[in-house]
């Protein structure tokens, strides 16, 4: 007895540390994936890609002592003969911006990423999830550590698409197995906690990036940057392969049982077998991505550009520290009250709930968000950290929703065909800033692309709300009479069995 609730005890603190351990994993990821955004000014300086700019290089002076303030020259001749009391304080050079940068922070990693996370959203619904998360954590963790050697433009664009062909792994996995270890009363806030990793990783990207190059330990520049986070992730894909187990797959959700199932399980017809174009081609999935996808645009649009958005704006203001707390501590903030509003009330309204959740934090995020960009620097950070809080609710509600809504023979490929399109459209938008900007101004292109795609998110959320159903009703496990377990079957199996055509039970 004594062992047996050992035994349980431990199998509690489990799924806390798998939960743990790949958190981690996905921030060390993401960390990965967001380094080039802070790190790209002296990396291009060195590889020699992207914009050039005239630029503040005296970092004692404010804005209001410049006669001509830096940014705005054109020139190299001109911006090179500024001077302030007889010295320089301008200089020309790169300045981590223009479509080669944009190239390499969406478009090259988001190529890879999308595509290879519907092959391993396919592959992790048949075959053991732990051992493939392990070795997608182990190609990632290889690329980011090889990033510190390159030196060429073209050679930080291949291990882009490397780490992202192992990353992209990450999300659809982990989702499956955190789902099927927790139940459904924690299953936002867990989701969210792990999803949180991504914006763990971007808002320790700002003081790693930032601060580690400027120190040029053993002269290695912005390139320790890249060998640190690749020794500490060869530590957690260790980990991840020696520790982490394969659960047992559960039926969530709508799949739960209910009178439904018992009719139809009693009846004796037969279900049929629910495949991937089943699902996706609900209207409900369709709006669910949609709206999924204009908010990740503006979320990278925002990860792309705030650092060197900041750094052109405010040069001689330090924001380092202030955006890695508002993004790590405001966000995470946000990320957990999320997921326990969203738990707390998917009982009482289901998962429409979850929805509305979604619909009203961007709706309130969109107007700070918007400020974080107009005002000057106190203000903009005192905005931002009141559009985080809200803002962050989404991602782990997001693929809370997904995966309850989904048969269990799909899920994990849903969510790889779900991350493909939204990856695709917010992940690669976001290079459209570099043209707008070019034609209306920098400040307006992010206003656009970031704050304003947060408010057409909330309304497209609002209506997403509206296809969803209520609580589900559960019954407790029986056998039928007709000696049949009590299978748990989605509604949209069920529903191709008894809907007619043009019936209004019929959503596939």
């Amino acid at each position: 007895m004594f062992r047996s609730g050992l035994l349980g005890k431990l199998g509690d603190f489990y799924k806390w540390y798998v939960l743990g351990l790949v958190s981690v994993g996905y921030i060390l990821g993401e960390l990965g994936h967001y380094l080039i955004g802070t790190t790209s000014k002296v990396t291009a300086e060195d590889l020699h890609y992207g914009d050039k700019s005239c630029m503040l290089n005296a970092t004692h002076l404010s804005l209001s002592q410049l006669p001509v303030v830096c940014e705005k020259v054109n020139s190299s001749e001109i911006c090179e003969s500024l001077t302030l009391n007889g010295t320089r304080y301008c200089e020309w050079g790169y300045n981590g911006l223009g479509i080669d940068y944009q190239v390499l922070a969406g478009p090259a990693f988001m190529a890879v990423f999308t595509v290879v996370g519907v092959v391993l959203g396919v592959v992790a619904d048949k075959y053991n999830r732990a051992r493939i998360l392990s070795i997608c954590t182990l190609v990632f963790v290889v690329a980011i550590l090889l990033m510190g050697t390159v030196t060429e433009y073209w050679h930080l664009v291949v291990l882009r698409m490397v780490m992202a062909a192992g990353e992209s792994g990450c999300n659809p996995l982990a989702t499956g197995i955190l789902t099927d270890l927790f139940a459904e009363h924690q299953r936002a806030l867990v989701l969210s906690i792990f999803n949180w990793g991504i914006y763990g990783g971007y808002g320790i990207a700002f003081p790693v990036g930032r601060y580690i190059p400027d120190l040029n330990i053993w002269g290695l520049n912005w390139r320790l940057c890249y060998y640190g986070a690749g020794v500490v992730g060869l530590v957690i894909a260790a980990l991840t392969f020696l520790t982490l187990k394969e659960p047992e797959r559960t039926t969530i959700g709508e799949e739960g049982n209910t009178k439904s199932n018992d009719a139809t399980l009693e009846s004796g017809k037969k279900v049929p077998q629910v495949t991937i174009w089943h699902v996706i081609s609900q209207p409900r999935i369709l709006l669910l991505c949609l709206a999924a996808s204009i908010r990740h645009c503006g979320g990278m649009c925002f990860a792309y550009n705030a650092d060197l958005y900041y750094r052109d704006y405010f040069p001689d203001v330090d924001l380092g520290w202030w955006l890695f707390a508002v993004t790590v501590g405001i966000g995470s903030v946000g990320v957990v009250a999320g997921g326990i509003i969203s738990d707390k009330y998917v009982a009482k309204m289901g998962i429409r709930s979850r929805v509305l959740v979604l619909a009203l934090s961007q709706l309130i995020a969109t107007l700070p968000s918007f400020g974080s960009v107009v005002f000057g620097p106190l203000w903009a950070m005192i905005t931002l950290a009141f559009a985080y809080f809200f803002a962050e609710m989404w991602f782990g509600i997001v693929f809370a929703v997904l995966v309850e809504i989904v048969p269990l023979s799909v899920r994990s490929t849903t969510v790889g065909v779900f991350l493909f399109v939204m990856n695709n459209i917010g992940g690669n938008l976001p290079i459209l800033v570099d043209p707008v900007s070019k034609a209306i101004g920098y400040r307006e292109a992010i206003m656009i692309f970031y704050a304003g795609f947060y408010g057409i998110s909330s309304i497209l959320f609002f209506l997403t709300m509206f296809l969803m159903d209520g609580p589900v009703e559960k019954q407790e496990e029986t056998t039928t009479p007709t000696g049949l377990d009590n299978r748990a079957y989605s509604h949209d199996e069920l529903r191709q069995t008894r809907a007619l055509p043009n019936s209004p039970n019929s959503r596939l």
